[in-house]
């Protein structure tokens, strides 16, 4: 049977929510079956991220907090889209620059990339940047960064110890490890005991 007997057909959709990063919307579907539904959809700009790789393999990561999950994250440097349409590759040489001051000039694109694709219409390009020169950081006003640098075989490691869980940045530093042509890393057992509890999301302290 074609994808076609899969698909659902939007029949009316409705604003709940407009802000500056994301638009929220109710929709109306026809299933498959002929039978309608509701479907709850973020709509989102997109966005791009990089994994800049020096040459002596060291990468250059951000460590953050995410207040809707209440934790520090070590990440991929990354940022939205300013504009629906604009092109990755820009966003993502600016967000390189402006989030820890590297400039490259090697860039290779890895994936383009759906992130949470049965609610929100969110893209993130990912690109592999290296040949690298460093200038000044220039955050946005509402970041606030700490830059960290080390060995990209020891970012895929604390992938496999549960220490980045961040989804851009396991699949960007798994993808530049495969194009730099390094072997993958392969958990040992007690990495595998050292992984965080599944489903534990803890909630913002709200002041």
């Amino acid at each position: 049977m074609s994808d076609q007997a899969y698909r659902e057909t939007v029949l009316a959709s409705e604003t709940v929510f407009d802000g500056s990063i994301m638009t929220v919307e109710t929709w109306r579907v026809r299933l498959p079956d002929g039978r309608e539904a509701g479907r709850e959809i973020v709509l989102h700009k997109g966005a791009a991220a990089v994994v800049p790789v020096d040459l002596q393999g060291y990468v250059t990561l951000v460590r953050q907090h995410r207040v809707a999950i209440d934790e520090m994250l070590l990440e991929i440097p990354a940022g939205k889209l300013d504009f629906m349409g604009e092109d990755p590759f820009a966003c993502a040489q600016r967000e390189l620059e402006e989030e820890t001051g590297l400039v490259a000039a090697k860039w290779q694109k890895l994936a383009h990339v759906v992130t949470t694709p049965g609610f929100c219409t969110e893209r993130i390009a990912l690109y592999l940047a290296t040949q690298l020169r460093q200038t000044a950081a220039r955050p946005d006003a509402d970041e606030f960064l700490n830059v960290v640098r080390m060995p990209l075989s020891e970012a895929i490691a604390w992938i496999n110890q549960g220490k980045i869980t961040d989804a851009k940045t396991c699949l960007g530093l798994l993808l530049a490890q495969q194009a730099l042509g390094t072997p993958l890393l392969a958990a040992s057992p007690e990495s595998r005991l050292m992984r965080p509890q599944p489903g534990v999301y803890p909630r913002a302290q709200k002041g």
